[in-house]
């Protein structure tokens, strides 16, 4: 994939995540930081793509002419999906956009349609894992933040964009879970808001997900799942394991505190745990390599309902 084909993915994946005219500021801006950061990553036009899509004047066509292979237009396409749904159901005008990019795209109808049911279930998958709850102690709860960051960071590593997708709902399930430990019942739209808060936007995070693996040339990639070269630098942005383990550690002090942060502390806590975080990657990547070894990115909707 040349670097043409790359600036086109971006530039629709960006579109997409405008697609339904309804972003709020705090998540316009968590996505112009995402454009900044990624430019510093080896996508240097990326803010001025990211002014051309909010302002009207990026092309949906023109973006679309310059994928010249299959390959990359699916993976445009799967991209763009996946950015629609990363905060939930896609609305009416995000399916209108999906619908005329994969004309734009020429691809085929069912496919894309098939696509679009796989990312769907991935993102409505219930809070709740099936079977009963039990209670847990402070280090078996550590022990499943731990669990589920090395899940996530296992998922950072394949190439699939479905792949990619479903650390989201993981990290919403994790800290559901959190909260239902502590005698707290959340719904979907209170685990968004904690999310939000604590200054994790979906959109914006699938986007430097995957805009980091798209500039890696591990996106999409053909064979080679993961180790060598595009492993390590899947893992050097330390985005999943990092910001699952953080926001576990957050939200157990956030509801075992009887939830009376502010959000500025919220934010704050995040950040230092953040760090922190960053700070046992190395420890845990062969963990991650290993588990991301076992994952078949076939049965990825079951991987996420196990959690």
């Amino acid at each position: 994939m040349n670097e043409t084909e790359r600036r086109s993915i971006l530039t629709l994946s960006l579109m997409a995540a405008f697609a339904d005219g309804d972003k709020a500021p705090a998540e316009r801006e968590q996505i112009r930081r995402i454009a900044d950061s990624l430019a510093g990553d080896g996508a240097p036009e990326l803010p001025a793509l990211y002014q051309d899509v909010l302002l009207g004047r990026a092309s949906m066509a023109s973006a679309a002419q310059a994928l010249t292979s299959d390959g990359a237009r699916q993976l445009a396409f799967e991209m763009a999906v996946c950015v629609c749904d990363a905060d939930g159901v896609q609305s009416d005008a995000e399916r209108r956009y999906l619908d005329s990019l994969r004309e734009a795209l020429g691809l085929g109808a069912e496919p894309s349609r098939r696509y679009v049911e796989q990312v769907e279930a991935v993102a409505a998958v219930p809070l709740q894992a099936a079977g009963p709850t039990a209670s847990v102690g402070e280090a078996e709860l550590d022990k499943t933040i731990l669990d589920a960051a090395i899940l996530n960071g296992a998922l950072e590593l394949l190439p699939e964009s479905l792949a990619t997708m479903a650390i989201l709902p993981l990290q919403m399930r994790l800290v559901y879970r959190v909260g239902q430990t502590y005698g707290f019942e959340l719904d979907r739209g209170h685990v968004k808001d904690f999310l939000a808060t604590a200054g994790v936007g979906l959109t914006s995070q699938y986007l430097e997900q995957a805009g980091r693996k798209l500039l890696g040339g591990l996106l999409g990639a053909i064979g080679g799942r993961l180790l060598g070269g595009i492993g390590k630098q899947a893992i050097s942005s330390g985005m999943s394991f990092a910001s699952t383990y953080a926001l576990g550690h957050v939200a157990k002090r956030y509801y075992a505190g009887g939830r009376v942060l502010s959000g500025q502390m919220l934010r704050e806590a995040f950040e230092g745990m953040l760090g922190e975080a960053r700070g046992l990657q190395s420890r845990y990547l062969p963990q991650m390599q290993a588990r991301a070894q076992t994952l078949d990115v076939g049965q990825i909707i079951d991987t996420v309902r196990r959690g």
